[in-house]
């Protein structure tokens, strides 16, 4: 079992004789040191790597489904992706402030947001609609599920956060590997980024009046996009019907690798009567 205290800390001319000065030869000590700092290399980027695939197998099924979305009904709930993959260094500095063991096994277990992904919505429907998407493929499994949407945090931050497991296909095993998603929509996102900077401005030492301007700028926010989804529906209610002659029209369908009059031949083969 890899931890992060089995390698040896300082170079190979510290403290502890390292080289026999009449052969010149690397101590038996020393080679056991550098064996064991070169597992702990292999297996730190075996690690950082099954969260970096599984972030990019997400990431695909993501692109796949807006894809999709935007083809077959001219409208894609998805505005905007984004990914993040912690780096080693504030992985080792999460599990030593969470009294978690130092051992990979143990991180993998027991810290769950490594890779995280967020997607950006227009409308609050939409971050359900998506949720529903992404947990309805066969190889992704929802582990847990915090709706802040319909219940806020105290400070008004307002999110869908899933955690979810992908398997990841290496070399020489299956490993399942966790990753976060947070959907939310433009406005609860904007809301979430000033909130951010604040804090940070101030060292988590918010003044009070700044507070609860905040929290009312998220019932701001909340109204906005309620309101925003309703304007939305009204639009698509108003909609005129499609007319026939645009279900022969390949226009808005991405392109393929066919001639267009071959597509167009195929169908009217279809549509005519035996």
């Amino acid at each position: 079992m890899t931890t992060f205290d089995d390698a040896p800390v300082g170079s190979a001319a510290g403290a502890g004789s390292v080289v026999s000065p009449d052969s010149g030869s690397v101590s038996p000590s020393t080679s056991a040191s550098i064996a064991a700092m070169r597992e702990l290399k292999l297996e730190l980027t075996r690690f950082m790597m099954s969260y970096k695939f599984a972030t990019d197998e997400i990431l695909t099924k993501i692109n796949i489904l807006k894809e999709e979305f935007s083809a077959i009904h001219d409208y894609s709930p998805i505005e905007h992706v984004s990914s993040r993959l912690k780096s080693p260094e504030g992985i080792l500095k999460k599990a030593i402030r969470k009294g978690h063991p130092l051992e990979l096994t143990g991180i993998r277990d027991n810290i769950q947001d490594i890779a995280g992904i967020r997607i950006t919505c227009s409308f609050i429907s939409d971050t359900y609609r998506v949720r529903d998407m992404l947990a309805g493929q066969r190889d992704v499994t929802v582990l847990q599920v915090k709706d802040y949407i319909r219940e806020p945090k105290a400070n008004g931050y307002q999110s869908l956060h899933l955690i979810v497991a992908i398997p990841v296909f290496m070399s020489d095993r299956v490993q399942p590997v966790t990753v976060e998603i947070q959907i939310r929509t433009i406005a609860m996102d904007f809301w979430a980024s000033l909130e951010h900077k604040i804090y940070y401005k101030y060292n988590g030492a918010v003044p009070d009046t700044l507070v609860e301007d905040l929290r009312q700028a998220a019932d701001a926010a909340n109204r906005l996009d309620v309101k925003m989804e309703l304007l939305h529906d009204q639009v698509v209610a108003l909609e005129p019907v499609t007319d026939d002659a645009d279900l022969f029209s390949f226009d808005s369908v991405p392109p393929f690798p066919l001639p267009k009059g071959l597509l167009e031949s195929f169908l009217r083969g279809r549509s005519e009567p035996s």
